[in-house]
């Protein structure tokens, strides 16, 4: 797969993808990453890449001259190209969306704003699809596109060590991910649970599913109603639930999350809450 970013500042981009996991995914042949600086697309003599913005108002505005040459030499080079464009009016990214991107077979082109914004027939006239990363403003688009980069190249097949490690990351399955640790087993007076040091996989991976569902439901209602609502939630993920928080999963609970809308299980054992018997 391969990825070209145009940028004004390349030194904001080239040392991030010559370390940690980009640089390994470059060397082993699984992805290219081109860095474009966007003054070797200009025309004039001063390479202008900005100016002021037609109706007055502040700022300076990227010209559309040097962002479409940039993209015409990439695409003349006769590949396909999908053109992205960092922006506080794009899609949100997501990792969803990441994960159809990690499967484009296309040339992502990613194009870095900066100071007041770009030229709109940039967005209309290439075209180019608008992407953000929250809903917060940067300086330019530059750490946008490198959030984008990491989040898309380590979904590609080869590039992370274990593939079982994206299966459990947060977001992976719609559920944040579960607490870890590491050696010392008592670190100043906390300990480490000792389910994770029985050696019993079972035991392990019921605790781990206990954490990600309390985590996801305590610190993420959004996730949870989603997760909810698209069916990922099960009787037996609430009765997990119910016992990792000693009765704290109440009735209003399940209310105010819609979780009595849950299709009915015919004779289910009553958790310690006893909500089960309530409300079938």
């Amino acid at each position: 797969m391969q990825f070209d970013i145009i940028t004004l500042f390349p030194e904001m981009i080239v040392p991030v993808t010559q370390a940690s996991i980009l640089k390994r995914a470059q060397e082993s042949g699984l992805v290219k990453i081109k860095v474009h600086p966007l003054r070797d697309y200009c025309q004039d003599k001063h390479r202008v890449t900005d100016d002021h913005p037609y109706g007055g108002g502040v700022g300076m505005v990227l010209k559309p001259e040097p962002l479409f040459a940039a993209v015409e030499a990439i695409q003349a080079e006769g590949e396909d190209l999908r053109v992205l464009l960092a922006s506080p009016r794009g899609r949100l990214l997501d990792q969803q969306w990441a994960q159809e991107l990690s499967r484009e077979g296309r040339r992502l082109v990613i194009l870095c704003g900066h100071y007041e914004g770009i030229d709109e027939r940039v967005k209309t006239g290439l075209p180019a699809e608008e992407f953000s990363i929250g809903n917060y403003v940067l300086t330019g688009g530059e750490l946008a596109a490198l959030v984008l980069l990491d989040t898309v190249v380590r979904l590609l097949p080869g590039v992370l060590g274990d593939p079982e490690s994206l299966q459990e990351e947060s977001f992976s399955n719609g559920l944040l991910e579960y607490p870890h640790y590491t050696r010392p087993a008592i670190f100043r007076g906390m300990v480490v649970p000792e389910v994770l040091m029985s050696g019993h996989h079972g035991r392990v991976a019921r605790w781990r599913r206990q954490q990600a569902l309390w985590a996801t439901f305590k610190k993420r209602p959004d996730l949870w109603e989603r997760a909810v609502e698209s069916g990922q939630i099960t009787e037996e993920d609430l009765r997990l639930l119910d016992e990792s928080q000693n009765d704290q999963f109440s009735d209003n609970r399940r209310n105010a999350v819609g979780l009595n809308t849950l299709p009915p299980k015919r004779n289910p054992r009553p958790s310690r809450a006893g909500f089960f018997n309530t409300h079938r």
